[in-house]
């Protein structure tokens, strides 16, 4: 017999059948007068985090709301990730009633906004970003995924079919935006945690939302000390990791100091850690790899980081 009830499944299912964490951001598009708009929203989260040519977050939401319509008009937004201050999370609900007006809700808006930095480096018109984000993603919309290209704002009473599989218009009244990942934009006191090294007290408090739970109230959960669970170190041998790097080229080879840096890196990540260290290779007339090579190719990768 189950130890589990079985909960019906609605409309809304990861709000009303479920007690789904989220994130809360906030995010910016433009109108078309040019001013910027604010929309709270939870559905969003990673979509290609490796092997492609970009980078790309996912974005769920209602086709009608000013976000769609300016997203499918001019294809740019920013994601902006606020902190867990009750005033902000209560600044986030005030934007979130569905049908208000950007020239209705921004006057009463207490969010400070500054210029996104593509505008400031290109000049191109980009919705402008939170000062007070903890961390902020400018995208760009892929329109020309799954052919929503032919998509068009204006309905603002449901799309009519056919419908997209997973990106542009995909239901009546829902959208799906693949956006790709332009910039990550982060305040300085947490950049650095990221470039040298992440503790507990330097995780920044970012709230969780579980959506509406009832009729009336939104709910979140206040950042506290994160826990560390220690990972599990599983080197593999210096036999089977020369095994792969004797085969990642024909020209550069490795020195056993130079994989002995490596052992603990993921078999499933080993090939692409190799093939970085053969490109380095041979950009700088290399054929034998060694620890002190392993450790320049470490410090560009940690400077590289850095500018980013």
């Amino acid at each position: 017999m189950s130890s589990f009830e079985n909960l019906r499944i609605v409309d809304n299912f990861y709000q009303t059948s479920l007690y789904f964490p989220m994130p809360t951001v906030i995010i910016s598009t433009l109108c078309e007068d040019g001013m910027t708009t604010l929309g709270p929203y939870s559905l969003v989260q990673p979509y290609y985090v490796a092997g492609k040519d970009y980078y790309a977050m996912l974005l769920c939401c209602r086709n009608s709301s000013n976000t769609a319509q300016n997203i499918l008009r001019n294809g740019k937004c920013a994601i902006s990730f606020i902190d867990d201050n009750p005033k902000s999370f209560k600044e986030a609900v005030k934007l979130s009633w569905p049908g208000d007006k950007p020239s209705d809700k921004m006057p009463k808006c207490n969010f400070r906004l500054e210029k996104s930095m593509i505008e400031e480096q290109t000049g191109e018109p980009r919705p402008q970003v939170l000062t007070d984000a903890i961390q902020v993603i400018e995208c760009t919309w892929m329109r020309e995924l799954d052919g929503a290209d032919r998509d068009l704002p204006g309905e603002l009473n449901g799309y009519e079919p056919p419908y997209h599989d997973f990106n542009g218009i995909t239901s009546k009244f829902g959208a799906h935006f693949i956006l790709r990942v332009d910039k990550i934009l982060m305040k300085k006191k947490y950049s650095d945690a990221i470039i040298n090294g992440v503790t507990a007290k330097d995780f920044p408090p970012l709230p969780v939302d579980y959506g509406y739970r009832d009729s009336k109230n939104f709910w979140f959960h206040r950042k506290r000390r994160m826990h560390a669970e220690l990972l599990q170190v599983r080197k593999a041998s210096l036999e089977s990791v020369r095994y792969a790097a004797d085969r990642a080229d024909d020209v550069v080879k490795f020195t056993d100091d130079a994989l002995e840096t490596i052992l603990g890196v993921p078999r499933v990540f080993l090939s692409v850690v190799l093939k970085g260290c053969v490109q380095w290779a041979k950009e700088n007339n290399v054929t034998l790899i060694t620890a002190e090579h392993m450790k320049i190719i470490n410090d560009k990768r940690a400077k590289e980081k850095s500018k980013k």
